[in-house]
């Protein structure tokens, strides 16, 4: 099943919207690290409170943990160092979408070895660094569900 883990993020609302999302469309959100903050805190919840137990979470200590609990996964890693666009990317059912950091994305080393699953969203300034979280899980989310026709029932 198509899934959205996001490695230690750092901004509680960030995570707050993206468990609402998730919550929307039915799809399993992977919490992996440390978060630097409580699931349970005011400003995650506030984000997607009335949604919070709608929310399929799973948390992982790390990314071994996290593949071990996902064998038939395809990880597919989002950063904006890849050349290659979501847009250009065939989903399917088993992938598993990663996200990093807001302040640092993946690990160098994470995606130096898994470089053939690294995406992209191309953005027309070159002056903006990246999207705020929420919108590109969004952004890539939806396209992955357009896909894999997941929004046509």
């Amino acid at each position: 099943m198509l899934c959205i883990s996001l490695v230690e993020p750092e901004i509680p609302p960030n995570t707050g919207n993206v468990a609402r999302l998730c919550a929307a469309t039915r799809t399993p959100l992977h919490i992996v690290g440390v978060t630097g903050f409580r699931l349970d805190d005011r400003a995650v919840r506030r984000a997607g409170l009335d949604y919070w137990p709608e929310v399929t979470l799973h948390r992982h200590r790390d990314m071994e943990a996290l593949w071990a609990a996902l064998p038939e996964a395809r990880f597919v890693y989002m950063t904006t160092k890849a050349k290659r666009s979501y847009a250009d990317w065939q989903f399917s059912v088993n992938d598993c979408l990663v996200f990093g950091r807001e302040t640092r994305g993946l690990p160098e080393e994470l995606l130096r070895e898994n470089w053939e699953r690294c995406l992209t969203i191309p953005m027309l300034n070159p002056n903006v660094r990246s999207l705020n979280l929420a919108t590109s899980v969004a952004i890539v989310l939806y396209e992955a569900l357009r896909q894999i026709g997941a929004l046509n029932s």
